[in-house]
Order: structure tokens, then C-alpha cells, then sequence
């Protein structure tokens, strides 16, 4: 599976971005998808996740009601809706798969075998 992630930019507090993930190659169909982040100095971070379903999802608790993930099997893609954006959500975004049968939870970096190459989400305060 290759991913692409795309939509990140320059954006004032309280703006808004839509980020993308589309599979290049290979289909997202029985992966569950995530995005993370990391932030300049910082660890990569959990961020969202959905189910291979689309019928379940998982917010960390610094973006619940903020941001909203979603996905079209059809079009292999994967989206990341970020609104009342702030400073502290600027990081490299990044967009994951993780196998249905992995041990690891969908909150733990690790669980994640596919990764996208980023895009930069910069909150100017």
C-alpha cells in the first residue's frame, strides 16, 4: 500500500483545512487509517482513526470536536477535516494504515505498518 497525504498549508487560528490520504497503490479497503502527527522537537502522536468500515472512529482527547475523519473505500482516500484550528495543532500530518489483525491499538504509533510521506499544517496565532 502507498499513501499520499495532501491538503496541509498556512492557516490562521481558528481556520479551517481538509487533509487527503489516497492509496496510489494497493487499496485502504480492509486497513483501518489514522492519522498522526509530530510537531517539531516532539514525538509522532496520535491524532484520529477510522475503521475499515467507516463505522467506528477515535479522536484524541486535544482534537475531539475539532477535527473530523472519514473515508471513501471507493476512492481509496481518507480525509481529516481540522476546524478551530490552533497554534498547537501546527505539526507534519500524517496519514497511516494499520492492519485489522495487529495486537497494538489504533492510539499507538507503532500499530501502523503503511505511512504516507506528510503534509505541513502550520496555525499562525
Amino acid at each position: 500500500v502507498q499513501l499520499q497525504a495532501s491538503g496541509g498549508g498556512l492557516v490562521q487560528a481558528g481556520g479551517s483545512l481538509r487533509l487527503s490520504c489516497a492509496a496510489s497503490v494497493g487499496t485502504v479497503t480492509s486497513y483501518d487509517m489514522g492519522w498522526l502527527r509530530q510537531a517539531p522537537g516532539k514525538e509522532r502522536e496520535f491524532v484520529a482513526a477510522i475503521n475499515w468500515s467507516g463505522s467506528r472512529s477515535w479522536y484524541a482527547d486535544s482534537v475531539k470536536g475539532r477535527f473530523t475523519i472519514s473515508r471513501d473505500n471507493a476512492k481509496k482516500t481518507v480525509f481529516l477535516q481540522l476546524n478551530s484550528l490552533k497554534p498547537e495543532d501546527t505539526a507534519v500530518y500524517y496519514c497511516a494504515a494499520r492492519s485489522a489483525w495487529n495486537s497494538l491499538t489504533v492510539f499507538d504509533p507503532r500499530a501502523y505498518g503503511y505511512w504516507g510521506q506528510g503534509t505541513l499544517v502550520t496555525v499562525s496565532s
